[in-house]
């Protein structure tokens, strides 16, 4: 019984690091239309483009804690 569990708990932290990893990839691919397994996503990226460029081009100032 105890394997049985060993096995889910690592099959479910596996399967969600998966599909976080997933999400991650489709955030950064910039594709304005995707489509898997039946699912069709269109989406507008321009928005998603231009707070990267100003995120990168304005970083955060620093913490006080991190200045130390």
């Amino acid at each position: 019984m105890a394997l049985s569990e060993v096995f889910w708990i690592a099959f479910v932290g596996t399967a969600s690091g998966f599909l976080l990893k997933l999400a991650s990839l489709a955030y950064k691919s910039k594709c304005k239309e995707c489509s898997a397994c039946g699912v069709w996503i269109r989406r507008d990226v321009d928005a998603e483009v231009e707070m990267d460029e100003f995120n990168r081009l304005n970083p955060a100032p620093p913490s006080p804690k991190e200045t130390v």
